[in-house]
């Protein structure tokens, strides 16, 4: 499909790509987010990490590494949810005192998230967390 003059499939490679470079992992924490269609709310479960000299993720409350893929049994610390990407934004980065998120990168990253969110939860996709 070619939308002003872009290939969907060049635009998806593009971020595909970007999506294997490094991030650093954000002190304040990790976000799992999720839909709740009954209620029509993008959610975003926050769980608090600490992290290592290697540049890992531990559980503050274990000290054991965080995988970044499979299931954890963890207790987040906050739940946030929103009707709109925005109005999520507005909570957790505007009215939260302190900010959970201390990365810029991670902010955007959030960001981007919500908005998929948003558009899954408005046509009825499927929303898997990037």
């Amino acid at each position: 499909m070619v939308i002003m003059g872009l290939i969907v499939e060049d635009l998806a490679a593009i971020d595909d790509k970007l999506s294997q470079r490094h991030i650093d992992l954000d002190i304040g924490g990790y976000f799992i987010i999720y839909l709740n269609r009954e209620e029509g709310l993008i959610c975003a479960k926050h769980f608090t990490n600490v992290i290592d000299d290697r540049g890992l993720a531990v559980d503050p409350e274990t000290g054991k590494v965080i995988p970044a893929k499979g299931k954890v049994e963890r207790t987040h610390t906050t739940l946030f949810s929103g009707r709109t990407a925005k109005e999520l934004c507005v909570t957790i980065f505007e009215k939260q005192e302190p900010c959970p998120v201390t990365l810029l990168d991670h902010a955007a990253y959030l960001g981007r998230e919500f908005v998929r969110a948003e558009l899954a939860l408005l046509t009825g996709q499927e929303y898997v967390q990037d």
